[in-house]
């Protein structure tokens, strides 16, 4: 069995302002990860393509207000923050 990705750990280093503000990206951040788990069982955010997000942004949160959907493309844009700066990613 495997251990469950740690999106706390993945985030920290592009992290910043409050800690509300840190758990609130960390909140939507787990929000995202299970609404794309559920739809492509992609669980990793190294696995994720564009379309996953674009699909979380403009399908998934379709119903949702304006504000709501500017927040949750701050976090998406955290993560993709997070991907570029990886060593790994050259």
């Amino acid at each position: 069995m495997t251990k469950p990705f740690d999106m706390a750990l993945f985030l920290s280093g592009v992290l910043t302002g409050s800690n509300v503000t840190q758990q609130r990206h960390l909140r939507q951040a787990r929000a995202i990860q299970t609404a794309i788990q559920q739809r492509w069982q992609r669980d990793n955010p190294w696995t994720w393509k564009l379309k996953h997000v674009r699909w979380f942004l403009f399908r998934f949160l379709r119903k949702h207000t304006e504000a709501t959907r500017y927040y949750y493309k701050l976090t998406a844009q955290l993560i993709w923050k997070r991907i570029r700066t990886s060593p790994l990613c050259v």
